[in-house]
């Protein structure tokens, strides 16, 4: 298994519930796939560098986990068609 981390944003105006399943549900990619989740940290709402379709502000989070190439694949195609997401990325910890 690699280390990997995801950055993701979220939508600002989503209701705290609403974060948090969609954090839940993002989770539940990597562990379905047998991939373990190291760390899930919140950062909560903060200032864009640059305006993302029309909005200042993102709801961050930052997600740590160990997994196969697979899981990554996966996780990307459903971020990709998720409606709440602004931007993310996946980075291969081993490959520095």
């Amino acid at each position: 298994m690699r280390n990997y981390e995801c950055m993701y944003i979220l939508k600002p105006d989503m209701e705290e519930e609403a974060i948090q399943q969609a954090i839940d549900k993002y989770s539940a990619i990597v562990t379905d796939g047998q991939g373990e989740l190291v760390s899930v940290d919140k950062w909560g709402k903060r200032r864009l560098a640059y305006e993302i379709k029309d909005l200042f502000e993102g709801y961050y989070v930052l997600m740590n986990f160990k997994s196969e190439p697979a899981v990554v694949k996966e996780l990307d195609r459903i971020m990709k068609i998720s409606d709440n997401m602004l931007r993310f990325m996946i980075i291969n910890q081993d490959e520095k």
